[in-house]
């Protein structure tokens, strides 16, 4: 009985460290979410590039008197505010990054997003020991004329096993393989 109940805590350990990989990153470092002056109107093209974004990451913006909208492709090259995906307004808005792909981000306030408050980040699938083969369905580029809301949204679960959640859970089946010895 002793054996099966360190079997399932070693799972159990192991199911909990196996996501401990995704990063949710401050959008803009200390700068935040805000109108950049005139002269650092790159501000988020650069702190984009400057960064990797993987499947289970997150996006923190932090802001005031302002707001952080999800758009499409279109809506972010011609700041459209009108259709946006998800909008946020509370002052500290987190995005999971649940697929890879471009996700498009622009300020809700007139004039902000003209001026550079508007940010792309690309996504990469997670890495190859946790990937799942692609489907014939899988495209590698949306069709963002006739996509909703809803087909933004993924149904899947992401599973990230990282060399730490290995050794970890190899660990605790050993020492449950000791500690379960006659």
């Amino acid at each position: 009985m002793a054996s099966l109940m360190w079997s399932f805590l070693t799972v159990l350990l192991a199911l909990l460290v196996v996501n401990s990989s995704a990063t949710e990153f401050q959008v803009g470092d200390d700068f935040g979410w805000q109108q950049p002056g005139s002269n650092n109107s790159a501000v988020y093209s650069n702190w984009a590039s400057n960064n990797r974004f993987h499947v289970g990451d997150s996006l923190s913006f932090k802001y005031k008197n302002d707001s952080v909208l999800e758009v499409d492709k279109w809506g972010y090259y011609h700041c459209n505010t009108s259709h946006p995906i998800i909008a946020f307004d509370n002052g500290k808005s987190i995005m999971k990054l649940d697929r890879s792909g471009p996700f498009y981000f622009i300020s809700g306030v007139p004039d902000h997003c003209k001026n550079g408050q508007q940010l792309v980040v690309e996504v990469m699938e997670p890495h190859p020991i946790s990937q799942s083969p692609h489907s014939i369905a899988d495209s590698p580029e949306p069709h963002l004329a006739a996509e909703s809301p809803a087909s933004s949204q993924s149904l899947g679960a992401v599973i990230s096993i990282t060399p730490c959640s290995l050794v970890i859970a190899f660990l605790v089946t050993s020492l449950a393989l000791v500690c379960s010895a006659p």
